[in-house]
């Protein structure tokens, strides 16, 4: 007798699974017995499932309560329900004993009914614990969400000398109440979403009502609902669903673990999302001149903060540029440089085998390799596998006459501008790009990197965010928004909200408690 085939055993077992589904009843029936065999079989009967049975008094009511161990707060599970239920077994009812334990026993702000058996899996699965009673159709779903989660830390990825230290983490409810901290206004809004088939998780629109312009609210909730996936894991899932272009290499919208920086573009009249199980939240729309700021330069005085961006601006440039240029004026354009340095960089390149375009793709490379190296490796020892790797590997390639050290001092300073810059997505961006200016340089020299930037423009101002163009408010030019972009004007002149928003209330300071017309 021969096997069946793969393909055939695949179809048996999806047949003996389409079975086993229609074998429990998906509805709440007055058999406890039955209720509790039908979650342990929907759920698959998982070994974190615990299920507490209890008679309750001189009634002889069985009842049982039903939760998934780690996901659940345990400690109020026993106060407040088993204890609560125990220690008022007599004075409960037996005419109208699920009521009265709902409105006068258990000591739970959130609870609510039920008697439709996938909003009970749903709510188990989600940290709830569920009240079943004997004889009675529906359930009582209490609000029991607990567990180990990570404490308020200052975040990594964004550190600032001077500014609240507490970050974002992968509680949602916490974010939210971080968030409330900052904006105690009324007209605070957060929309809730579910997003993921499977993974059905919470995800929060936050936007100030009266401030956000309607049809940027409109256009966010349209896209958030055109989610389609089974899992998502991190707010960067539904950045890449909702934005505008997927081939650009910069990000349409920004990304930050910072509270103060949420709070702040909300009251500029932009909308921040928030994913629960991530501390990344994401703002939109953004800009090519939101992605050179910090919120630390609100926390300086102007001419400082001022004189940081002017920095991170020339960083750009250099991380953009300065590899390119090199291969440039090296190969195309020594005319350019002036005599007593181009004698020196003749020098330097003396006995070096490669042209100066394959010297800067293989040293870009390997910079980029141990960067992500630095990366990957624990924090112990990525950064000084970086720093060493970096230094051993520079050395040994100018000791073996690879590379010229004009090159390495290039490279460096090309690294080291490149993580000058604030928003790490961006960076990666840049980073793309200078390749391209490099390749284009090693063919037809400042000429190749003309055409590239010409490009780039031409992309950047094409490019929207949220519909919002990516190049605001350089290119459509909005003069009264450069007093926070290129310079950082003195705080009292910041009065006035970004005018490419359009925002209901132009003016900061106003508030407005009318509610938006339907």
């Amino acid at each position: 007798m021969t096997r069946p085939s793969l393909f055939n055993r695949l179809l048996n077992r999806k047949q003996s699974k389409e079975k086993s589904k229609t074998s429990f009843s998906t509805k709440i029936t007055k058999n406890l017995d039955d209720n509790l065999h039908n979650m342990k079989q929907l759920l698959g009967d998982p070994g974190d499932l615990v299920i507490r049975e209890l008679i309750i008094g001189g009634l002889v009511k069985r009842a049982a309560i039903v939760y998934i161990s780690g996901i659940t707060d345990e400690q109020l599970i026993n106060n407040n329900i088993l204890k609560t239920i125990q220690l008022n077994l007599k004075q409960i009812d037996s005419k109208q004993i699920l009521d009265q334990i709902h409105k006068e026993v258990v000591a739970i702000t959130d609870i609510q009914k039920s008697n439709n058996m996938d909003d009970i899996s749903f709510a188990v699965l989600n940290g709830n614990t569920a009240f079943y009673l004997d004889g009675y159709e529906t359930v009582l779903l209490m609000g029991t969400t607990g567990g180990e989660t990570r404490s308020i830390e200052p975040p990594d990825s964004e550190t600032l000398i001077r500014g609240p230290k507490d970050g974002f983490v992968e509680n949602i409810a916490t974010n939210m109440a971080l968030i409330r901290r900052d904006i105690k206004d009324p007209n605070l809004r957060f929309k809730q979403h579910e997003v993921g088939k499977r993974s059905k998780q919470k995800l929060i629109l936050c936007y100030v009502e009266g401030i956000t312009n309607p049809d940027l609210v409109d256009e966010v909730n349209r896209r958030l609902e055109t989610i389609d996936m089974d899992f998502v894991s991190d707010s960067s899932y539904v950045e890449q669903w909702i934005e505008d272009s997927f081939l650009s290499p910069f990000p349409q919208i920004l990304n930050t673990e910072r509270p103060d920086n949420v709070s702040y573009h909300l009251v500029q009249g932009k909308l921040a999302i928030l994913v629960d199980g991530t501390p990344f939240a994401l703002i939109a729309p953004a800009t090519i001149g939101d992605s050179l700021q910090s919120m630390g330069d609100y926390n300086q005085r102007w001419l400082s903060a001022t004189l940081l961006r002017l920095l991170r601006y020339l960083s750009a440039f250099f991380a953009l540029f300065l590899p390119a240029l090199y291969i440039a004026l090296v190969s195309y354009h020594p005319g350019m440089i002036p005599s007593t340095l181009a004698f020196s960089i003749a020098a330097s390149r003396e006995g070096v085998p490669f042209p100066a375009a394959i010297e800067a793709i293989l040293m870009g490379i390997t910079f980029e390799i141990l960067h992500e190296a630095g990366i990957r490796l624990p924090k112990v020892i990525g950064q000084t596998i970086g720093i060493v790797g970096g230094l051993v590997i520079g050395d040994a390639a100018v000791s073996a006459g690879i590379v010229s050290p004009i090159m390495v001092i290039v490279t460096a300073l090309t690294a080291i501008a490149s993580f000058s810059i604030p928003t790490y997505s961006v960076a990666i961006a840049f980073r793309t790009v200078r390749f391209a200016f490099m390749i284009a340089a090693s063919f037809l020299g400042l000429y190749g990197i003309i055409l590239v930037y010409i490009m780039v423009n031409i992309h950047l101002v094409n490019l929207k965010s949220i519909g919002v163009p990516y190049s605001t408010p350089f290119a459509p030019t909005f003069i009264k928004d450069w007093k926070d972009l290129i310079l950082r004007a003195p705080i009292t002149k910041l009065t006035q909200r970004p005018t490419y928003l359009r925002p209901m209330d132009n003016k900061s300071g106003d508030i407005k408690t009318e509610k938006r017309k339907e």
